[in-house]
């Protein structure tokens, strides 16, 4: 079956000091973040792959890992697509406010996939290290779409003090969960630091061993017309509220559907330590997780060579 890995590219980090974070060497010979996702999504089965970028980044894109990755992809098998994620790509009769200046969330990042991706996918963020667990435990459950099943879902739970920075705030979706292991709520939350005791946002202590999303979810394809549906929704409400800086998250709206009771998450928990370059101080951390990882066998320091 067909099973797509949908990178959201399209951000340019404003912490990260105004350049393409995303783009950012980590690796031994010069790899990104995202060509380690690539090579564990490929290992664990997936087959075409989807970057969403914005048509002002695309040669800079195109450059450091598109054309690379599409003669890797050609010789693999793998299929290879772009989707463009605009401003202006808004519900008809909306327009955009004058001094709007950036996209308008994971939600319509995802959404600019619509014709694109017709098969059950995976997607993550372009500057996220995952580990290659949650991969292969995504693509095992994506194996058991049938249309039936079009509103069950899933997402990789990551233990909230695995994933949080030394150098600053950051924002997870804290999940609560059931039971037999199905998300029940989310709640995004925002500027998560770590302390001696685990972890704070603001005054709030929030324990370290909680379930975190880190945007890695599985979908099957009806959910990108789920995200119409919400996209619309959230101009008439959100978006009228915060023109300017209202977001459409995927975090928050699956927290709503979930609600709503009209899907279903099945949380897959990963041991795996997330890192990522949120903060410029960040890229010296990564750079040495890679050395470590390569130097316990995880990795060839060339990289696609075991493919």
């Amino acid at each position: 079956m067909k099973t797509s890995l949908v990178i959201m590219a399209a951000g340019i980090g404003s912490r990260f000091g105004g350049g393409i974070k995303q783009l950012e060497p980590v690796g031994p010979t010069g790899e990104i973040i995202m060509d380690y996702s690539i090579h564990d999504a490929i290992k664990a089965g997936f087959n075409k792959i989807v970057f969403i970028i914005r048509k002002d980044i695309e040669a800079d894109f195109r450059e450091v890992i598109g054309e690379r990755i599409e003669k890797l992809c050609d010789r693999l098998g793998v299929e290879v697509a772009y989707a463009f994620q605009a401003m202006d790509d808004i519900p008809e009769g909306e327009t955009v406010p004058e001094e709007r200046k950036k996209p308008w969330g994971t939600g319509q990042a995802v959404l600019s996939c619509r014709g694109i991706v017709n098969e059950p996918f995976i997607v993550i963020n372009a500057d996220d290290y995952y580990g290659k667990e949650a991969f292969v435990n995504i693509y095992n459950f994506l194996q058991d779409y049938t249309p039936e099943k079009a509103d069950d879902f899933c997402m990789a739970g990551f233990i909230l003090k695995n994933t949080l920075s030394d150098n600053g705030g950051v924002t997870r979706g804290i999940c609560k969960v059931d039971d037999n292991g199905f998300l029940t709520d989310i709640v995004e939350t925002t500027e998560i630091v770590k302390t001696p005791n685990g972890a704070k946002s603001g005054d709030n202590e929030i324990d370290p061993n909680s379930y975190a999303s880190m945007n890695m979810f599985g979908f099957t394809p009806e959910f990108i017309g789920r995200l119409e549906d919400g996209f619309k929704e959230f101009f008439e409400t959100a978006a009228k509220e915060n023109p300017l800086k209202a977001e459409f998250l995927i975090p928050i709206y699956a927290g709503q559907l979930l609600r709503e009771k009209k899907i279903t998450m099945k949380v897959l928990e990963t041991s795996d330590k997330w890192f990522g370059v949120t903060y410029k101080e960040d890229k010296p951390m990564v750079v040495e997780a890679f050395k470590k990882l390569i130097g316990g066998g995880e990795y060839n320091e060339d990289l696609f060579s075991d493919m």
